[in-house]
């Protein structure tokens, strides 16, 4: 990772964690992460609605231009990367991988705006809804990003799964059902 925010972010959801998959949503105490508030969300795990913001920091917000909530995540991007971005998403999120994305855009000026995205998912529990968090920082703050309202049509540059070496490999467990015919089924 690139930018510090992310490092931190990443950090703290690491040590949350512990040894399970991914941290419960209540587990994370915004208090921790106070001075990152601003660029942190939480999507709803919900691909037909484009993953919708449920929150949205405010240093986000006014990079975008607007407030976030109840908006489409996926419409943020290019036409031509939002299918990638979607199965990012749901790998995320189903598969509990946290993930690392290198975002650039332009400017209304023309400027070219490169951004890093985080993705960390929340443990799976019964009877409440799906959802991952993330942190949207610009890699160059410098640029004065905050003269910019309207920040769309992203491009997708470069992801990578984050905390696999903890994970370990993927255990394989083969089933001989039927003579000539063997099944292996995947576990975690």
């Amino acid at each position: 990772m690139k930018h510090p925010a992310n490092r931190e972010f990443y950090s703290y959801w690491d040590g949350k964690r512990s040894d399970a998959a991914a941290p419960e949503r209540s587990d994370l105490d915004p208090e921790h992460v106070r001075h990152l508030l601003g660029d942190i969300f939480v999507l709803s795990c919900d691909p037909a609605a484009g993953y919708p913001f449920r929150v949205a920091g405010t240093r986000m917000c006014a990079l975008l231009g607007r407030d976030l909530k109840g908006q489409s995540f996926t419409r943020l991007f290019h036409d031509g990367d939002r299918e990638e971005i979607e199965d990012l998403l749901g790998i995320v999120a189903e598969e509990t991988l946290p993930t690392v994305a290198g975002i650039t855009t332009q400017a209304p000026d023309g400027t070219r705006i490169h951004l890093e995205l985080l993705l960390l998912p929340f443990s799976a529990r019964l009877h409440t809804p799906v959802s991952l968090t993330g942190l949207l920082a610009p890699l160059n703050p410098a640029q004065g990003l905050h003269a910019y309202d309207s920040l769309k049509d992203f491009s997708l540059t470069s992801w990578r799964h984050l905390g696999q070496e903890k994970r370990g490999p993927r255990a394989l467990r083969k089933w001989s059902m039927i003579r000539g015919f063997t099944v292996y089924e995947g576990l975690r």
